[in-house]
């Protein structure tokens, strides 16, 4: 049997033309998957869409914004027109503008958040659900972030939807469990993205958080991959409903 076998499966992958999306992206198509990369811009998204398949994969691009629903209706829409179904849908692409004490927050910025982070995953959700339901088979992978399982003084409503979206995992797992359709959260500690710069940028910063990891390094792109992977595939099939913290330690590292 093998386990990590991706082979006719569809896959779309929001967030997915750089950073933690594009590393999934590649892992599920270097493990026989047909993936759809989008992001808001339709040149980075054709430029990942193209070096998939000069590795030899197979992906389409098709770009759309996470807070408009009728783009996103497009994508899954797009994504029938090619490939038929979807089988996996991975909700990585987020936005995180406000760093900061919770106090300072305005009611406009928190209104764009919850969309961006939490409404649009139901959204998808919802749209990818009856193909997966159809067939008694589905993966849906929420990215969140260990913001969402400790206190912060930097990354407080960026916890909130991200806590909002293990709550949404939990219960679609619930609803859609009998039709053997499994969801699933991964929540990354701080990764060498450009989404994360502003957390490991400074070098003093970097080291001092580096110091509170256990392996002593922060999470490239690939580390999240892997666990995308996993959840995506028959290694996968037995687990939904829960939050797999990929953070190398630090939130169990001894004070």
């Amino acid at each position: 049997m093998k386990l990590f076998n991706l082979s006719g499966k569809t896959a779309i992958v929001t967030g997915s033309s750089r950073g933690i999306g594009r590393a999934i992206a590649e892992a599920f198509a270097e493990a026989g998957g047909r993936v759809i990369i989008s992001a808001r811009n339709a040149g980075p998204c054709e430029e990942t869409a193209a070096a998939i398949r000069a590795a030899g994969g197979e992906a389409i691009s098709v770009p759309a914004r996470i807070s408009d629903k009728a783009q996103l209706e497009n994508l899954v829409a797009k994504t029938r027109e090619a490939w038929g179904r979807v089988d996996i849908l991975v909700c990585n692409a987020a936005i995180n503008p406000h760093y900061g004490s919770l106090e300072k927050l305005t009611d406009e910025v928190f209104e764009r958040m919850m969309i961006n982070n939490v409404l649009s995953n139901l959204w998808l959700s919802r749209m990818v659900a009856p193909d997966m339901r159809a067939q008694h088979d589905g993966a849906i992978i929420f990215i969140t972030s260990t913001a969402a399982l400790r206190s912060t003084t930097m990354l407080g409503m960026y916890g909130v939807t991200k806590s909002a979206d293990y709550a949404l995992c939990r219960n679609l797992a619930a609803e859609w469990g009998p039709d053997n359709v499994r969801v699933n959260c991964i929540a990354p500690s701080v990764v060498t993205t450009q989404f994360a710069r502003v957390l490991y940028e400074d070098p003093a910063r970097r080291a001092a958080r580096e110091a509170g990891t256990l392996l002593k390094r922060l999470a490239e792109p690939e580390d999240i991959a892997g666990v995308a992977l996993m959840l995506a595939s028959r290694a996968g099939a037995y687990i939904t409903g829960q939050t797999i913290v990929v953070d190398g330690g630090t939130t169990i590292a001894p004070s």
